[in-house]
């Protein structure tokens, strides 16, 4: 057996799994469903709790466990400091949204995240396998007692030094992510977002040679060959968002889905322009209208994300994939449309058919 397939063993014995493949946790598109059917297929289960109350939290796992005893991580964004508002600004990006919505009325950037304390808590009581976290790093008396209670702690970086940094917190599991990733970038930083735009291939092995837990490989990665590549350089398992979206499992709107399938890498864009936050989406109609000169800049997360709610919304309900938030990763359209226990299985059986 090879020393890649050997390491990715070890690290599904000690998590609990049967094939090294995670499910990214991906807020706003963390149906339980999906995760059911990774976790029975032999892989790690995942919710984006971001946007969810502590009650939410505990009836996402609770559903989960009902379909399935398979392990499971929960993922929490760690907080910005407080925003700086700039009622002027705000004004003029509202004006802009309303070409894209409705009307967007002046208390809509009031709109604050769940209390992260309460989420901690909730995290706790739920007791999952692991613990995630993205753009920054767990405080110690939360890791502390994610520690008290055997849960491991998964953390996302995007660069070498956030790397050394988590590792240094405490951290039991490294999850790289190159900018290939769909959705936000894990910066801890959130103004280094655009300017370090680390591929997943150059950041994985410098990674793995910096620290000496287990690394994760996530971003870019779609299909068996992805899988194997991220293996040979020295991760431990993949971690896969955008390539499980167009499973129906993952319960996302018809527009975003079979669009997946059509999007080539460049036509992927990183902006600000839905939540404040860098993130890679589509390169829609209003992606690039958002970010063309003359346009007023994105107003500060998580201001943006309650200037866009009301759009985003209309999107979705319109099935208009124009103006949705259409995540995808820049391996997008080698997503397919079956049935996540059949994804898993190709997944890895393709990887292992290049390692052997």
């Amino acid at each position: 057996m090879s020393t890649s397939l050997q390491r990715a063993n070890s690290f599904c014995s000690r998590y609990g799994l049967r094939v090294p493949i995670l499910l990214a946790p991906m807020a706003g598109a963390s149906a339980p469903s999906l995760s059911i059917a990774v976790a029975n297929a032999g892989g790690l289960a995942s919710c984006g709790a971001l946007l969810m109350q502590p009650s939410e939290i505990e009836s996402w796992a609770a559903e989960l466990r009902a379909g399935s005893n398979g392990p499971f991580q929960l993922n929490l964004w760690i907080p910005d400091p407080p925003p700086k508002r700039n009622s002027v600004h705000e004004t003029r990006v509202r004006d802009f949204l309303a070409g894209w919505g409705p009307g967007v009325p002046p208390e809509a950037g009031d709109a604050t995240p769940p209390d992260f304390t309460a989420q901690c808590e909730a995290l706790l009581a739920v007791g999952p396998s692991a613990v995630s976290s993205v753009m920054g790093l767990f405080p110690p008396t939360f890791v502390a007692k994610v520690r008290e209670r055997k849960i491991a702690w998964f953390a996302n970086i995007s660069t070498v030094a956030e790397a050394r940094a988590a590792e240094a917190a405490g951290a039991d599991v490294i999850v790289a992510q190159g900018m290939e990733a769909g959705g936000h970038r894990g910066c801890f930083d959130s103004t280094t977002a655009e300017r370090q735009l680390v591929g997943l291939f150059a950041l994985l092995p410098a990674v793995v040679d910096a620290v000496r837990v287990p690394v994760v490989a996530t971003g870019g990665i779609a299909d068996g060959r992805g899988v194997a590549a991220a293996l040979a350089l020295g991760a431990s398992a993949a971690q896969i968002g955008t390539g499980f979206l167009r499973c129906p499992e993952a319960k996302i709107s018809a527009a975003w889905a079979n669009a997946l399938a059509e999007t080539a890498p460049e036509d992927t864009m990183v902006s600000r322009v839905f939540s404040g936050r860098a993130g890679r989406s589509i390169a829609t109609n209003y992606v690039r209208a958002a970010t063309a000169d003359g346009t007023p800049p994105s107003a500060p997360y998580p201001v943006q994300r309650g200037l866009t709610a009301l759009m985003r919304a209309a999107a979705q309900k319109d099935d208009d994939l124009q103006r949705m938030q259409a995540w995808a990763g820049q391996a997008a359209a080698l997503a397919r449309a079956e049935p996540a226990a059949e994804i898993v299985q190709h997944l890895w059986e393709g990887a292992q058919s290049l390692l052997r």
